[in-house]
């Protein structure tokens, strides 16, 4: 009896064993962008993630994470950032510490403009972006890499003397998209993460406010935060939202109005609606995700368990 008893255990064991070893691993490259700066998102559930440069950040990843966790998935989550950092940077500084892993996903951007020294160019964007995507494959050769195409910038349009100064507010957004398209062809990457097409989704519908310099209308909210160049609570519950379609293909709809995160960080519910429905606009548009029916509350008020997620 005691044989059986034993290998029974050992069975359990490794039952378990296999089953927490199942999740997938998710790595998010980036900047301030990521991590949230001038938001309370920055160290918004940090013990719910891995910073590997140690420095307690939660931002967009602590967001996915809540999300995937909210919808029944095994995500294992970490992030590795520094403000005002593009591609260059992790590929100078960052290999050790990005190739701790081999990596099932991975989530990164470069700097906002694509080139600090000469805004709009994409050039360094493609070629930096295929060193770190050719790295990322030689630690696992089934990594899917994402790079995220990243928002208008508010102080680079209404500002005069800006390279985008006096252009439509969605313009930044598509023209960032369009060298980030030319970064995806090559090797190794298997997509755009469309953030900033998302935020002029968000507007579109009328939900986001295009113009923070002269007020926030009624009923809207900004994307951004003070300095009108990062981002506010409202655009980076976004960001995360598009990552949250992209790497898992569910409708962000599906996680509804009641969603956790929204609530925690103070939003009504007819805002997180709004965020879900213009993420999912984008994310449908290039055929990411399959629709499913928006997510619709049975109680008037908040769930009262986000704090156990």
């Amino acid at each position: 009896m005691k044989p059986l008893i034993t290998i029974l255990f050992a069975f359990v064991l490794m039952f378990n064993h296999a089953f927490v070893s199942a999740a997938t691993s998710v790595l998010f490259i980036g900047n301030s962008f990521t991590f949230g700066y001038g938001s309370a998102t920055k160290h918004y559930r940090a013990d719910s993630v891995t910073d590997l440069n140690n420095e307690s950040i939660g931002g967009v990843p602590a967001l996915f994470k809540s999300f995937t966790k909210q919808a029944g998935l095994n995500y294992d989550v970490y992030l590795e950032t520094r403000g005002g950092s593009d591609f260059n940077y992790h590929l100078e500084n960052k290999l050790k510490v990005i190739g701790k892993k081999p990596w099932d996903q991975v989530v990164m951007h470069s700097y906002s403009t694509m080139d600090s020294e000469n805004p709009g160019v994409s050039t360094a964007l493609v070629q930096s972006t295929a060193k770190l995507a050719e790295f990322l494959h030689s630690l696992n050769p089934k990594v899917e890499v994402y790079i995220t195409a990243t928002w208008s910038r508010p102080d680079l349009i209404y500002k005069a003397d800006r390279h985008w100064s006096g252009t439509p507010i969605e313009k930044m957004a598509l023209d960032v998209r369009a060298g980030y398209d030319q970064a995806a062809q090559t090797p190794f990457v298997k997509g755009v993460n469309a953030v900033g097409q998302a935020w002029n989704q968000a507007m579109k519908i009328g939900i986001a406010d295009p113009n923070p310099y002269d007020g926030i209308e009624f009923g809207k909210v900004s994307l951004w935060t003070w300095d009108h160049y990062h981002g506010s609570n409202y655009g980076y519950y976004l960001h995360a939202l598009m990552a949250f379609g992209n790497l898992t293909g569910l409708d962000p709809r599906s996680l509804g109005e009641n969603e956790c995160s929204g609530f925690e960080l103070g939003m009504a519910q007819h805002q997180i609606k709004m965020l879900q429905q213009a993420a999912f606009e984008q994310l449908i548009s290039e055929n990411r995700v399959t629709p499913a029916p928006p997510k619709k509350s049975t109680e008037s008020s908040y769930p009262q368990g986000c704090t156990a997620i």
